[in-house]
This record gives structure tokens, sequence and C-alpha cells, in this order.
């Protein structure tokens, strides 16, 4: 999508496309469970469509489901600036002066008996440009049903997507949908207003039963995921820490988008931002604890595959990819 019109429907979505949801309730029965559907082709370790790594003692893999282009205008990236001044740090970094590209990649992992996949793309939200992770699965070698736990970031729509198919059923029919508690306050309270979008009910009705939330902080795989608060994007937004021995993993949900803008003028507004203030505030914050660090960053919008690291370079900061 490389027009205005595209640019300002993805913000549409970002802004309303949202995931209420609400406590799982008693699990079901085993007998009651769909069957779990097993991929019968060998993973493919690296290609177009996925990227295997290792995270310690985990296997993870990069999952595209697509890409979206916004046109440098600043009706997103560096709001309330020029289109001049964007253009003069992507001319600088080698990169299109005219449009911003944005990756769309969820993030898989196993762990013992368990598959992890951390958000779900787009689905059909965003056309022909995203929606591509079933694809992608196939490729790792991972049927849905096999999918045990889903990470929610935030509930946007190239977030959320993918939790439904196009028939409107779970796309991964025995997966926990993992979502902030907080932003399931907030979104419950969208999807119950007057005037809510009726597709955003139905996808509220068909992940109600198997959703669980959380406070920042908690272990919800102990020893291998721990929630990080990361609010500003949205009220709830989480990142997620990845860990396996001596090694981790942040993954950083949308508290930053592009490799770039985000990181080398941190301190930009970007329309996404529910609170540009406090998505601002946030995101110098972890950029700062990131260069630090130095640990490892799985970016879900950065250039496929979204793995690398934040550096001190000069007096500012870079995305370096591995």
């Amino acid at each position: 999508m490389r027009i205005r019109t595209a640019a300002l429907s993805l913000l549409a979505v970002a802004l309303a496309t949202t995931l209420p949801a609400c406590n799982r309730q008693d699990t079901p029965a085993a007998s009651s469970a769909p069957p779990v559907e097993t991929a019968t082709e060998a993973p493919a370790t690296t290609s177009d469509a996925v990227h295997a790594f290792a995270i310690g003692s985990l296997q993870a893999t990069a999952l595209r489901d697509g890409t979206l282009s916004v046109p440098n205008d600043n009706a997103v990236f560096g709001v309330g600036r020029t289109p001049e001044e964007v253009a003069e740090v992507l001319a600088a970094a080698g990169q299109p002066s005219d449009v911003l590209h944005l990756g769309v990649q969820p993030l898989l992992v196993r762990t013992g008996d368990r598959v992890l996949l951390f958000d779900t793309g787009a689905g059909r939200n965003m056309g022909d440009g995203a929606g591509k992770l079933g694809e992608s699965l196939a490729a790792a070698g991972v049927a849905p049903g096999e999918v045990t736990d889903i990470f929610i970031s935030h509930a946007h729509g190239d977030h959320v997507g993918g939790l439904v198919d196009a028939q409107g059923a779970l796309a991964f029919p025995n997966a926990t949908v993992r979502i902030s508690a907080q932003e399931w306050d907030d979104l419950r309270t969208r999807g119950t207003a007057e005037g809510a979008d009726p597709a955003q009910a139905a996808l509220v009705a068909a992940i109600t039963p198997k959703v669980e939330t959380f406070t920042a902080g908690a272990e919800l795989v102990p020893g291998v995921v721990q929630a990080v608060e990361a609010t500003g994007h949205t009220v709830g937004h989480a990142a997620y820490r990845i860990t396996s021995g001596s090694d981790s993993l942040l993954y950083v949900g949308d508290s930053m988008h592009h490799h770039v803008i985000s990181v080398q003028r941190p301190e930009w507004t970007i329309a996404f931002d529910r609170d540009a203030d406090a998505g601002r505030e946030r995101r110098q914050a972890l950029l700062g604890q990131l260069a630090g660090s130095g640990e490892r960053v799985y970016a879900v919008h950065f250039p496929f595959p979204g793995l690398g690291r934040i550096e001190r370079q000069g007096e500012g900061l870079a995305w370096v990819a591995e």
C-alpha cells in the first residue's frame, strides 16, 4: 500500500480495530478440545517467509505476515515536522525518502511441549500486503492447531487480525490468548460502546473463551516468558522478555515502528501512539535501556526478520540488524 489513502486506512485500523476480551472461562475437558492438526512438510529454516534462529536453547522463527508502506507526509511519522526533515534522516540512512516501509512479522518460539506465538499479524485488515501468517507457519512446519499460547502486545488490527479466519472462527483453536488486563479493560469498554464495529464484536465473541489476562511483570511461562510494561502506544501495550539460560530477547511490539525514524528520532511523534507523550517517553527510555544492556531485540515492524540490537553510534542510536 503505497498511497496516502492506504496510510490513512492503516491509521484508522490501528486506532479502531481492537480486542476486547475477558478472563478465561473454565478450561474445557480435553475430550472437547479440537484435534491438533500436525504439519507434514519439513520446516524451512530460512526463506522469504521464515527466518529460524535460537534464543539460548529455544528454537525461534520470524514469520513474515507482510509489509506496509506509509507515505512521508507527516500524517503518521514525524507528526508536526516536515517531509523534508523526515526525508533528511531517511536519506542519511540510505533509505527511500518518499515512503516508509514497515514489516509485519509475528514471532514463533518452541519450548518443550508448547508452541508460542507472539501476535498474529493483520489477517484481513490490511489488504493484500499482509495477512500471510498462515503461509509462513506452514513454511515453518507448524499447523495452527499446534500453537498452545498466543501473546498479544496490543489490540491493533495488524497484531490481532490473524486470531480468526475468513469465516470468523478461531484460527488457533487450541491456543490460550494472553493479553494485559489493562488493555483488556479498555478494549472491553470500547467493544461494548454504542456503535461498536460488528466485526470487532464478532472477534471478541470468538476469542473470549480463550483469553487470559495478566499484569506487568507477570511470569507467563515460568522461566521463559515475562510480561514487560510498555504502555503509551496503547493503554495496556506489553512487551515480552523471552529467556533461555543466560540469553534473552525482548519482543518490543509497537514500542517502536521504523528502524530509522523510531530509533534515531524517538522524540518525534507517531500518529499510531494513543498517548503521544507517554509513547515518546517509553520509546526513549526503552531505547536507552537496550543500548546500555546490549539485549537482543525482536521488532515486529522493522525490516524482516526484525532481529538485532540497539547500539550507540556517535551521539545517537542506531538499529544494527543481525
